[in-house]
């Protein structure tokens, strides 16, 4: 089995697309990331959805969890607001790691490898550089275990 056997339709965004509408792709679609591609379909980045959160949730309660505490629920329920007006290109983080991102090629393992060693749930599959789908960390697993 190879990546072009088990690569769907996955959602993309830019980097001018809002926070927001990528937030709500996320939950909507209860996805693990979002594919980030440039004007030609070519994979960019992998947008984990912690990468939002971590936009949405105030830095003193990243950087101290016991914060979170304080806030009380009324103000806790509109942290995602925070991202109004912002892009995804805000959610990106500062030091790009290595692009999940394989050809039609790859085999299973090849697969399994590339995820864990980019921590990444989702792989982006290619051909001739565009995007074709993606393999989810779900699917692939899936498919092993039902072997």
């Amino acid at each position: 089995m190879r990546a072009r056997d088990l690569a769907v339709d996955f959602p993309t965004v830019t980097l001018d697309t809002p926070a927001l509408e990528a937030a709500r792709l996320l939950a909507e679609r209860d996805l693990p990331g979002l594919i980030l591609v440039d004007p030609d379909g070519r994979p960019l980045s992998i947008l984990p959805g912690t990468q939002v959160l971590r936009l949405a949730v105030p830095a003193y309660c990243q950087d101290d969890p016991a914060l979170a505490r304080v806030v009380d629920e009324a103000h806790a329920d509109l942290f995602l607001r925070r991202l109004g007006g912002r892009t995804v290109r805000e959610c990106l983080p500062e030091q790009p790691k290595e692009l999940p991102v394989t050809d039609m090629k790859a085999t299973v393992l090849e697969l399994a490898a590339l995820m864990a060693r980019t921590r990444s749930p989702l792989v982006a599959v290619t051909d001739a550089g565009r995007l074709v789908g993606a393999v989810t960390l779900q699917s692939l697993l899936d498919h092993v275990l039902e072997m």
